[in-house]
């Protein structure tokens, strides 16, 4: 009997077979422009024609400031967003925001701002929120709640270099951090369940790596991050859902301690930054369901026999309990065509089938 996509991902969660591997991806903004030019359906979303399995709610986690436009022009965008933070974004490009400067720079800043990251009923549109919710639920979709948390959060607020050095010169300033953003995050998620979200598992997100390790040492993450990862994760486990963390780049040393707090499933696995699908699997495989780590870059190759090796080694490994969700290992760049990315879902097709 075919699955629908919820079941899916609730059986990889729980370490169970599913009727097939549950997929799920990430294409930018140009990479979408791009496949509409070339054959992707005007007006529909990768979402709905791939159907990937997650739909996401969030709600506002900002300072709820309002966003000044500073500069624009035909190539990027400067605001000083609902964070205080000024930010350069590039209108026709694959990039990351770039950050220019912050409302929060030191203890007394921080202080002063705060206040603002308590929870209010402003920080979401119940009516839309709710009537795109039941219609996903109803529909067969993983509806998860989504959220940033950690450090990953906490650099938009203070900057990478400033935080980075705070958790050496400043460690309960970070924790202070860490805890407001990590209860506001709890305190909203309990009003949606309460106000009608009955949400099928969280995605939390957390980027705690780059190319070639950690941002920060097991010790730190232990002594600063650490509990506050396994507070939120007690939370949703305490309402009986499982957890999702995303964290970019190498983030290997840090897996033991992510398990002890509590997550269930680790994304995307990035490849090029050494997390190998495979070889976490041997390590992890029965304490942790796994999702993605498939190499995003051979889908921009001429040749898709690459990516088919890719695909076919790491499926058979991965998928071998269940505990494996189908993802790219980053979010697709717009040199993937919009046809070698047909081709990839269908590889995703044919190797993900139990």
């Amino acid at each position: 009997m075919q699955m629908t996509p919820r079941e899916r991902v609730l059986c990889a969660l729980q370490h169970r077979k599913p009727d097939r591997v549950p997929i799920h991806d990430s294409p930018w903004e140009t990479t979408i422009a791009r496949w509409h030019r070339e054959g992707l359906p005007e007006g529909v979303s990768p979402v709905e024609h791939f159907g990937y399995a997650f739909r996401g709610y969030d709600f506002d986690i900002s300072f709820q400031l309002p966003e000044v436009v500073l500069e624009e022009t035909d190539e990027y965008r400067v605001v000083r967003n609902s964070l205080g933070a000024t930010v350069k974004n590039w209108k026709n490009a694959t990039s990351t925001p770039g950050y220019l400067d912050f409302a929060v720079k030191d203890r007394r800043s921080w202080e002063e701002y705060k206040p603002l990251l308590r929870w209010n009923d402003r920080r979401i549109d119940w009516a839309s929120g709710l009537t795109r919710f039941r219609a996903d639920k109803e529909a067969g979709w993983f509806c998860h709640f989504a959220g940033a948390m950690g450090y990953d959060r906490s650099q938009g607020i203070v900057g990478s270099e400033r935080l980075l050095m705070a958790m050496l010169d400043d460690p309960e300033w970070v924790r202070d951090i860490f805890a407001t953003g990590v209860q506001l995050l709890i305190d909203g998620a309990e009003e949606m369940l309460g106000g009608g979200f009955d949400f099928d598992g969280a995605f939390l997100y957390d980027d705690m790596g780059y190319r070639n390790g950690p941002l920060f040492s097991p010790r730190m993450y232990r002594e600063l991050l650490f509990p506050f990862h396994k507070k939120i994760v007690d939370f949703f486990h305490g309402k009986g859902l499982r957890v999702i963390l995303h964290s970019c780049g190498c983030v290997k040393p840090l897996i033991p301690d992510l398990i002890k707090a509590g997550c269930d499933c680790l994304q995307p696995l990035e490849v090029k930054a050494g997390m190998d699908l495979v070889e976490l699997k041997r390590l992890y495989g029965e304490r942790l369901a796994l999702m993605g780590g498939i190499d995003v870059r051979l889908m921009a190759l001429g040749d898709l026999a690459p990516l088919e090796k890719e695909i076919s080694t790491k499926f058979a490994v991965a998928k071998s309990d269940g505990a494996y969700i189908y993802h790219s290992d980053h979010s697709v760049p717009d040199d993937v065509s919009f046809a070698n990315y047909c081709g990839a879902m269908q590889l995703v097709e044919k190797y993900g089938r139990y």
